[in-house]
């Protein structure tokens, strides 16, 4: 079972899960996901959908009827830092809600093993610092960040009661398509409106690392398939990543050539944006897993994608 399925990375996973064979049902409010997105595995017998909110664990217990769940999958949450700030009930219901009702569900259905979408966020602002899996304190500064991190406190004390193994991925930022959300996105709709100027939030000087959704699934595979008891991986690409003014660039190089470029102020696009983290993914090369793709190619292969998924729109 993936809940939150329908959205950009659960598309993605889903894909990896039935073309390896496996069984998939499919569990999303649709508040971000479109039924529309299910259409591509429409026929596909493997296959199911059910419309129904991940945060109340009756609704989901009554809406899988006799299906029996091995392992969930959990890709539900608020994917806008800036919405959950503006509100904090988005990211507590449509983050830390949507992980206990999942582990309520599990209990009653005796379900062994959970995966978690975790992301950077947890950890803070720890500027050019390398992050690793074991570094703290933990000082989120985003709502998102805060109720990724409680979601993961909560699935450790349910590890100890009744749910025999979790896996928890700590994302970066995660590029590619069907893009509902982000930077890469949200330059090429700019330019989409305006082709003669792009308008960047933030000075342009920020820097993280990306990674291509075809690694992220492969390196989510790899870790749950290790069935560890209890497995927390930092997941991104060996790089120190690039700037928000080089994916600008190369927006703007493939999308409209002669566009303007128009910075504001600041290093942070938005309130709760961490400006610079540097990823360490040590624990997860460990294992035998590296990526394909660097920052730069996958931004590249990924502004590719979302013009061709934005040009009929």
């Amino acid at each position: 079972m993936i809940a939150g399925g329908a959205g950009f990375v659960g598309i993605n996973l889903a894909t990896a899960l039935l073309d390896r064979g496996d069984d998939v049902v499919i569990v999303d409010d649709l508040s971000r996901g479109t039924r529309a997105a299910m259409d591509r595995f429409q026929g596909n017998p493997k296959f199911s959908f059910i419309e129904v909110d991940c945060s109340d664990p009756d609704l989901l217990d009554g809406a899988l009827d006799d299906r029996v769940i091995d392992q969930v999958w959990h890709m539900a949450a608020n994917s806008d830092i800036p919405a959950g700030i503006a509100d904090y009930r988005v990211d507590l219901r449509q983050t830390f809600m949507t992980t206990v009702a999942l582990l309520e569900l599990m209990k009653r259905r005796s379900i062994p093993a959970i995966h978690f979408a975790s992301s950077s966020a947890i950890y803070g602002d720890f500027g050019a610092q390398l992050i690793h899996e074991d570094i703290g304190p933990l000082l989120p500064i985003s709502n998102y960040g805060a109720m990724k991190l409680a979601s993961e406190a909560q699935l450790r004390a349910a590890h100890e009661s009744h749910v025999e193994r979790v896996s928890v991925f700590r994302f970066p930022n995660v590029i590619g398509v069907p893009a509902t959300h982000g930077v890469i996105l949200d330059f090429v709709q700019k330019l989409k409106a305006t082709p003669d100027c792009l308008v960047v939030l933030g000075n342009g000087s920020q820097q993280k690392g990306y990674l291509h959704v075809s690694d992220l699934v492969a390196a989510m595979l790899h870790i749950a398939d290790r069935a560890e008891p209890f497995a927390v991986y930092n997941i991104g690409p060996a790089d120190d990543g690039v700037t928000v003014r080089a994916i600008a660039e190369m927006g703007r190089d493939a999308f409209s050539a002669t566009a303007s470029i128009a910075y504001g102020e600041g290093n942070r696009g938005w309130v709760g944006d961490v400006p610079r983290f540097r990823y360490s993914i040590q624990r997860l090369t460990n294992t035998g897993w590296r990526p394909t793709l660097d920052s730069q190619t996958a931004v590249a292969r990924a502004i590719a994608e979302i013009i061709d998924q934005e040009r009929d729109r």
